[in-house]
């Protein structure tokens, strides 16, 4: 097992299944447990975490070339994360648990005791992204929710922050064991071959993804091919359309550059919200450039994440700049550490080749589009795919009905002046959207919502109350949220 190997190991398919299989008996002992004790895992992760963050922070900054307070504030979103689906999990509204009664007087004839309940899906895969070594890594949004669910969960560590993956996984490993849990309720693989058989494995019941939409695509693809399909929740890739209204153009102009300017940037453009379409009204280009000159040059350069993310932004930006009629308004360079990259197009163009819609270029680099006329912007929305985010800056006076309608239906989390960066974990977080920003806009990846995903419903018909699971027994022996005979309850 990796947890306990060197950096340079690589997992068998073997030694896989071995894991795999240790993973579905840990999860078969814990399926009685509380959420109380299940919430005290987390919690033992978190303080985990916390104890280690000396010697982790180090080690990723220098694998991924993120400064140390952004590792920082990074680390401390996933020990908050923790403990808050530990909260969310004792209070049970993850369970969604509802008992109807029998009643033989119910309006369309008698009704039997029926009552449904959310149940673990099981063995859970999870794929570490390279972009957040803390956050969607080892133990970021799909373990910690996958663990919350109930479910044993087995992460294939990312090449990216490899050392680093290791040695998180070894501290989620010893929480959980000086915690009571069962052995290999968490474990870590690595290696090609050991992705594609985590995949293909028939005990695992669900994967969840956050990376390349090319390589996400290749697994989802194989997830559907399985004999048995399983829930594929990947998240692929979005470009984060801005649109600036006329009246906020003329208003607050230099205030949307500086704050696009910013969200653009922010850890060298490799957030999966970054902003990286703006849609304004045609401009004078020296007065904007200016502007945008003058903002950009005081953002930190750094060097991109990994070698295989530089060539792919440097693909990407040449096959964009290439295109017909996108002209540069700022140059980058090669640097080690690049300037940011700004090029400029018009709605004309657009509507001749989306392409310019459709290409995601992940790093320092965003493209403008200038549009005539306010009344195009609905039109230039719905030739747009899937979106994780969607950005209206506008004045409050505004009626935006039609616009507002598009992107609503192009994305999962609609901003009204503000900016998509800075995806906070809460309660009503939505952190999803419309292929192929996702292949599951239904669910979300980050929030209490995303314990969900890995779960699925099972109703119970006029059982016994001795052989009913806890949630559903009449006492409410786990005292959890419920929804008894139509009303929500909580013992």
């Amino acid at each position: 097992m990796t947890t306990t190997a060197d950096a340079l190991s690589t997992t068998s398919t073997e030694q896989l299944d071995e894991q795999i299989r240790a993973a579905r008996t840990a999860y078969e002992r814990a399926t009685e447990v509380p959420p109380r004790r299940r919430a005290e895992w987390l919690e033992a992760i978190a303080s985990a975490l916390e104890e280690h963050a000396g010697e982790l922070v180090p080690l990723a900054q220098q694998e991924t070339h993120l400064a140390t307070g952004r590792l920082q504030g990074e680390l401390k979103r996933t020990v908050f994360q923790l403990r808050f689906f530990a909260d969310e999990i004792v209070r049970g509204e993850h369970f969604a648990a509802t008992i109807d009664h029998e009643d033989p007087s119910w309006g369309m004839g008698p009704r039997p005791d029926i009552r449904r309940v959310n149940e673990p899906l099981g063995v859970v895969g999870v794929f570490g992204a390279s972009n957040f070594p803390f956050a969607f890594s080892v133990i970021g949004g799909d373990s910690a929710s996958a663990l919350a669910a109930g479910c044993a969960v087995v992460h294939k560590i990312h090449d990216g922050h490899y050392a680093l993956a290791v040695r998180t996984g070894q501290i989620v490993t010893e929480a959980l064991r000086a915690a009571g849990a069962p052995t290999s309720l968490f474990s870590t693989v690595t290696g090609r071959d050991a992705a594609q058989a985590l995949v293909d494995h028939p005990l695992v019941r669900a994967i969840g993804f956050t990376g390349s939409p090319t390589g996400g695509r290749a697994l989802f693809d194989r997830a559907c091919r399985r004999p048995v399909p399983i829930p594929f929740y990947g998240e692929l890739g979005s470009v984060n359309p801005v649109f600036v209204t006329e009246k906020a153009w003329t208003t607050r102009r230099d205030e949307i550059l500086a704050g696009y300017a910013n969200a653009s940037t922010m850890g060298m453009g490799q957030f999966c919200t970054k902003p990286g379409l703006l849609f304004v009204p045609a401009f004078d280009d020296d007065e904007v450039t200016d502007v945008l000159r003058r903002e950009l040059g005081t953002k930190p350069l750094t060097a991109l994440l990994t070698p295989n993310l530089r060539e792919a932004f440097d693909t990407a930006l040449a096959s964009v700049r290439a295109l017909p009629q996108v002209d540069e308004l700022i140059s980058g360079d090669d640097a080690e550490a690049p300037r940011p990259t700004v090029l400029i197009t018009t709605s004309e163009a657009v509507r001749e080749d989306t392409t310019v819609l459709e290409r995601e270029i992940f790093g320092p680099a965003t493209v403008i589009v200038q549009y005539r006329s306010e009344g195009e912007l609905a039109e230039l929305a719905s030739l747009l795919d899937g979106q994780l985010t969607a950005t209206l800056q506008a004045e409050p006076d505004e009626q935006l009905t039609g616009l507002v309608g598009v992107l609503r239906d192009k994305s999962g989390r609609v901003l009204w002046n503000s900016w998509p960066t800075g995806v906070t974990v809460s309660y009503a977080q939505h952190h999803g959207g419309p292929y192929p920003a996702t292949t599951a806009p239904a669910t979300t990846s980050v929030g209490t919502a995303s314990i969900g995903r890995f779960m699925r419903p099972v109703a119970y018909q006029s059982f016994p109350e001795g052989q009913l699971p806890p949630a559903l027994r009449e006492a409410n022996p786990w005292a959890i949220a419920r929804r008894v005979d139509g009303h929500r309850t909580q013992n």
